[in-house]
């Protein structure tokens, strides 16, 4: 099956190259259940940095199942200077080349004068994945407390949350996300790169449900 798609792929990308990624991905996250280390499972992240220009990745990024929301990522910090620059900065490497992801920054991509929270909800329900940047300031955030369950809401098992960790004992982690892997930014520094594979990677499995779901309804059509 996956010689099948690398097939389609070719046979179908005549885009131009962009420029390769260059970061490296460490193959480690921090599991919230056992509070330490561990090797990510085959079908945490399948894609590495050095695919950034391949056809493939440029196949994905601009598939049409992407497309249907309109952000790629959606992040929720606290209004601490220090975490607002934290997300900045996370949304800075996200949108560059050669991905581009699309990102939600509520400070930046908010409406002026429209209602926060009914403009958080609908960001979240536009967003394909969910950062959350959980330092001490988020857990006594209210406005963030109140983004963290929109997102659990929206799909509390569907792999579509990314939780990052900065300055926070793991004691001080969420109940509510305790069956999530986070990423520890004060100890991983290659946080960021990993938040863009897991981006890629679930963009990338979208796109291959959607292809196997498109061929079974030709399949049927035929029969």
């Amino acid at each position: 099956m996956y010689g099948w798609f690398q097939k389609f792929f070719k046979s179908r990308v005549a885009l131009p190259a962009q420029h390769e990624q260059e970061a490296g991905v460490t193959k480690h996250l921090t599991p919230s259940a056992s509070r330490a280390s561990s090797p990510l499972s085959s079908t945490s992240l399948s894609l590495s940095s050095s695919s950034g220009s391949s056809p493939q990745q440029r196949f994905v990024l601009n598939s049409d199942v992407r497309w249907e929301k309109k952000y790629d990522v959606f992040v929720c910090h606290s209004d601490t200077d220090s975490d607002i620059e934290e997300a900045t900065c996370l949304v800075s490497f996200l949108e560059a080349s050669p991905c581009c992801l699309r990102c939600f920054l509520w400070q930046r991509d908010a409406s002026p004068g429209a209602a926060v929270f009914s403009e958080v909800c609908q960001a979240v329900q536009d967003s394909h994945l969910r950062v959350l940047l959980i330092t001490p300031s988020f857990l006594q955030d209210d406005r963030c407390n109140y983004m963290m369950q929109q997102a659990l809401a929206e799909g509390p098992m569907s792999n579509r949350l990314i939780p990052l960790i900065q300055n926070l004992h793991h004691s001080q982690y969420p109940l509510e996300l305790k069956y999530c892997y986070y990423i520890d930014l004060s100890k991983n520094p290659n946080g960021y790169t990993l938040v863009n594979t897991t981006v890629l990677h679930y963009l990338e499995a979208l796109t291959k449900k959607e292809m196997i779901h498109g061929c079974s309804m030709d399949g049927s059509s035929s029969d």
